[in-house]
């Protein structure tokens, strides 16, 4: 009989010991007295378009990343060809202003190409391409002392793909940014 009792009693048992693992459980989460992790505060927006880009508030301007930031270092290029577009010519004005405006900087042109020829042929597109940025950064004032090219043919790619709008990221020239003249 004592069994019988016992096991009438179980189903509110169990369900008293659940109730208070639930209630257990609860207070562990509890994070009264843990110290909180405070954010950084966040630089208030003002909706203008020349908000700083969270992140990136304390750039220097004539820096790098200045450079990368607002003027852009990438120039790119149309299938097998190494002409500038207008969409080239005004990345290049852009950088012109900038290098013209900051001296101190010399900058190596690296010419790129996709995979749409033969090794050698693309190794020859691309010094053309960065041979042609640099012309037209001269064109506009900046020191060709300041400049060397150098092309590097399909080599780097960015991607390995075969969409078009994918290949079209590896027909480039990037214009880094040095110190020093490095060796080609």
């Amino acid at each position: 009989m004592r069994n019988t009792a016992l096991m009438h009693a179980m189903p509110g048992f169990t369900r008293l010991l659940s109730a208070a693992a639930i209630l257990l459980t609860l207070t562990a989460c509890n994070t009264t007295g843990i110290a909180a992790v405070e954010e950084p505060a966040a630089v208030p927006m003002t909706g203008r378009t020349d908000d700083p880009a969270p992140g990136f508030e304390t750039v220097s301007a004539g820096s790098e990343e200045d450079f990368i930031l607002n003027v852009g270092r990438r120039t790119y290029f149309t299938q097998d060809s190494a002409a500038l577009d207008p969409v080239a010519k005004a990345t290049l004005d852009k950088q012109a202003i900038w290098l013209n405006s900051n001296p101190r900087w010399l900058v190596k042109l690296q010419g790129f190409s996709d995979d749409s020829g033969d090794a050698s042929k693309m190794a020859k597109l691309s010094q053309q391409r960065a041979d042609a940025a640099m012309a037209y950064l001269a064109s506009k004032g900046v020191d060709p002392n300041r400049m060397w090219a150098k092309g590097y043919g399909n080599d780097r790619e960015v991607r390995d793909c075969t969409e078009r709008s994918c290949k079209v990221q590896n027909r480039r020239v990037v214009s880094n940014l040095r110190t020093e003249r490095d060796t080609l």
